[in-house]
């Protein structure tokens, strides 16, 4: 019965690589092959076990947590309409302008801030690309290395919360475990912060240092620039520009870290907070009202739809003894706790190449967490290397989406290759902090 999982397994994860919709492949597949095998190999699955679904459906809906997911969605969706992404990156790239790679430096920042107030890979690349892409190709900049740092900058989001990954991550986690393994969210994302951090101070190290060896691949701003914009009304510009995302970064994240509130309650608040700041920003419309949205409806559904295809398949596949079987193989393998979870971030960052991060966290975390849980590894600490490890599939070719998003508004000069080169930097510097985390697990809880 076990390998018929392991089968099952294998027969979903081909057809998510040949391009069937997710969802319905983890649902369809699982309850086809289900139905099959009652005819066939009736002692391994019977309809009892089939009329469970719908309880567990209605637990997944029912989710609080998971309550958290359309209201940081609707947040950044609304914060990207609000137009202080283009406010951050005009003012931090003429604070800067005078450093060289300042203009690429200002755009990491600009990005982690986002990504502390949004979380939305798509938008914050989109929003960057459009406006400092064009600035940084016209200042001088090589192609690669601005490409490079739009693209891994806006995928911050991944991981320095408030991030959909790590509610997502710790769901999951906690549908698969019992008792001490269980992660908070609030926990979760207390835990990204720091490696959130490094990642930012080693994409600017990165950007020095290249600057410095290779001076004309990031010239600085000219004087006469930011003359110009240090004139009348400087002053007011720079805080208007940073107080008010650092407010709403302060009442969703503060609220959370203080413990005022849960994060599910602290994504109300920024959802809340993101329209008045748009409505500051003179921006809220009824047209744009709509438009926020319709899209928090549609990437809430896609989420909720590949949850539920994922809840399916966990229940053929556990029913049929897929967590224990593979639990068997690992043990008659032999292999140590950090063998096997060397072997998981292999997969997981090869599979980063082909599939989206949500099918990867549906797919793969309900099966390996009971074998880290048998290991009794800290949940916690694996939770945050996969973060990272899923924020590398946003950049690597050649289904990476930041690489998607920014081609589709990228001048017509910049190639694919382009984009390919310039993000291998950025994956190489996301690997080693994996390394380091792993060799240092005592990061993660640098914040309590």
């Amino acid at each position: 019965m076990g390998a018929l999982a392991l089968l099952l397994f294998g027969i979903i994860f081909l057809l998510i690589l040949k391009g069937y919709p997710v969802a319905f492949t983890l649902a369809g597949v699982s309850t086809l092959f289900a139905l099959i095998l009652m005819v066939f190999v009736p002692d391994a699955i019977g309809m009892r076990d089939l009329s469970l679904l719908p309880n567990r459906f209605m637990g997944t809906i029912d989710n609080f947590m998971l309550m958290a997911v359309p209201l940081f969605i609707f947040m950044g969706i609304m914060l990207e309409k609000s137009g202080l992404a283009e406010s951050l990156l005009e003012t931090m790239a003429n604070l800067l302008g005078r450093l060289k790679g300042g203009l690429a430096i200002s755009v990491v920042l600009v990005g982690a801030m986002l990504a502390a107030s949004t979380g939305i890979v798509g938008a914050t690349v989109v929003t960057m690309g459009v406006i400092s892409l064009p600035v940084m190709l016209k200042r001088g900049y090589r192609p690669e290395l601005a490409t490079g740092v739009i693209c891994s900058s806006g995928t911050l989001g991944q991981i320095i919360p408030p991030s959909v990954v790590l509610i997502l991550l710790a769901e999951q986690i906690n549908a698969s475990t019992q008792g001490a393994a269980q992660v908070d969210v609030g926990t979760m994302f207390r835990a990204a912060f720091v490696p959130g951090f490094l990642l930012v101070v080693a994409y600017i190290v990165y950007i020095a240092v290249i600057s410095i060896l290779r001076p004309h691949w990031a010239p600085s701003v000219s004087p006469e620039e930011i003359a110009a914009f240090r004139g009348p009304g400087f002053l007011g510009r720079v805080l208007k520009a940073f107080v008010l995302p650092m407010l709403l970064i302060l009442a969703v994240l503060g609220s959370i870290f203080a413990g005022i509130a849960s994060p599910t309650e602290a994504a109300a608040v920024g959802a809340i907070g993101a329209t008045v700041l748009t409505l500051i920003e003179g921006r809220l419309t009824l047209d744009i009202l709509r438009q926020v949205m319709q899209q928090t409806a549609k990437l809430t559904a896609m989420v909720f739809w590949i949850l539920l295809g994922a809840t399916t398949f966990t229940l053929v596949f556990r029913t049929l003894g897929g967590d224990e079987y593979l639990t068997e193989l690992i043990q008659a393998a032999d292999l140590s706790a950090m063998a096997f979870l060397a072997i998981v971030m292999i997969v997981i960052f090869i599979c980063g190449f082909f599939i989206d991060f949500i099918e990867i966290i549906f797919i793969f975390v309900p099966v390996v967490t009971p074998i880290f849980d048998l290991y009794e590894v800290d949940m916690l600490w694996v939770g945050i290397l996969m973060a990272i490890n899923l924020q590398t599939s946003f950049l690597t070719p050649p289904f990476g989406f930041s690489l998607f998003y920014l081609k589709g508004v990228a001048p017509p000069g910049i190639t694919t290759q382009h984009l390919y080169r310039g993000i291998v930097p950025f994956i190489i510097i996301q690997v080693l902090v994996i390394g380091l985390i792993v060799l240092f697990p005592e990061i993660i809880y640098l914040i309590k």
